[in-house]
């Protein structure tokens, strides 16, 4: 499941690391370039709780590879089409292809996790290693000819499918179970809205700096092509590492308590990547990236407790549909960087994490099915055993 996981985030995170050639080889605006992003995450946010309302209702693990199938072949097209409008339409297909591989591939991780968060760290990692690999996988394939390459860009989603397929089969009857059936317990609705809220702001930092970090370091460090792709891999690789960190801190001091600080942390991160300057943008861009994904797969097991007769929505919601929200704020922070300056444009994102952090405040740490919630010495933050 992490391994196919990562064969489908290669596509999230290969949207982000086009945008520069788009620019170079067709003289894209700012604007414009986000627009891509803009379609590849607008159709995957109308779609996303659909598909997992739908988890919820009917076992569909035939999903799994069929979307990462779907997700590929948008961006392989990416390349290769003769108009703006229809790169759009292509990188819109790869969004629902996202989109439907969400929800069902959380739930049935979720099964053969046993709700243990390190396990779900992994599968939650392996999302994360495909957006780190990405810019280097489009760098390598631009630099084989360009966007006119892109088709090289579906041989991970035919591995991915194949990965898919056979976690299917050997996750057995916990794939083909519906999620809710195995859950029990009270949805938390008002919690979870806060904590998609939340989520939601920290989606629009992750977008924001994936689709613009790269032009971003390229004009403050005077650096050529590989500067920006080197920062955009530092925003993903570090995130594979954090979200594996995030579930081990999670053990020790509580989820709650993890997420809180990791939002935190990510305000001063991400001033300092964008005030700070020279070379230690790159320090600040591993700052920024351990900010953000800390917490990332601690979203899915607290979304899939506070709603755990719905564990389908709370999944797409939370992996998905959060996540790709995001892109609907990339045409905005392009129209203003067009109008102003990048740098100008990108000094919002600094606020957003604490607004963020101040939605967290008073959540209370959801207690997994099954289990009972005891205190810690904090009794303002209970853990479960």
């Amino acid at each position: 499941m992490s391994l196919g996981h990562a064969c489908v985030d290669v596509y999230q995170g290969a949207v982000a690391a086009l945008v520069p050639y788009f620019v170079a080889e067709r003289a894209y605006s700012y604007a414009a370039a986000s627009g891509v992003v803009l379609a590849a995450s607008l159709l995957s946010s109308l779609v996303q709780p659909l598909f997992g309302v739908l988890t919820d209702r009917w076992a569909m693990p035939w999903l799994l590879p069929l979307s990462a199938l779907t997700a590929g072949a948008g961006v392989a097209l990416s390349g290769v089409t003769g108009s703006y409008a229809l790169t759009l339409a292509v990188m819109a297909v790869s969004g629902v292809g996202v989109a439907a591989y969400h929800p069902e591939a959380a739930r049935v991780a979720r099964a053969v996790a046993h709700g243990r968060h390190t396990a779900m760290g992994w599968f939650s990692f392996g999302g994360n290693a495909g957006f780190a690999l990405a810019p280097l996988l489009v760098f390598a394939v631009g630099a084989t000819g360009g966007l006119r390459a892109s088709p090289l860009l579906a041989v991970p989603a035919l591995a991915g499918a194949a990965l898919c397929a056979a976690a299917v089969r050997s996750a057995g009857s916990g794939a083909r179970s519906a999620g809710a059936s195995a859950t029990a317990g009270e949805d938390a609705w008002g919690s979870f809205l806060r904590l998609s809220g939340a989520v939601v702001c920290r989606s629009v930092v992750f977008v924001g700096l994936s689709t613009f970090v790269t032009l971003f370091v390229r004009e403050r460090t005077g650096g050529g092509e590989a500067a920006g792709t080197a920062a955009l891999f530092v925003l993903y690789a570090g995130g594979a590492i954090g979200t594996l960190a995030g579930s081990r801190l999670a053990e020790r001091y509580g989820r709650m308590a993890v997420v809180r600080r990791s939002y935190a942390l990510t305000v001063p991160a991400v001033a300092g990547l964008l005030l700070v300057p020279g070379p230690a943008v790159y320090l600040f861009v591993a700052l920024t990236s351990a900010g953000l994904y800390v917490p990332f797969s601690l979203h899915i097991t607290l979304g899939q407790d506070f709603l755990p007769g719905r564990v389908g929505t709370a999944s797409g919601v939370t992996l998905g549909l959060t996540v790709s929200v995001g892109g609907l704020a990339a045409p905005a922070l392009g129209a203003l960087a067009d109008a102003t300056s990048l740098h100008t444009a990108l000094l919002p994102l600094i606020a957003l994490p604490a607004l963020g952090r101040l939605l967290l405040c008073g959540l209370r740490e959801p207690a997994p099915p099954g289990t009972a919630v005891v205190e810690r010495k904090d009794p303002q933050n209970p853990v479960t055993r």
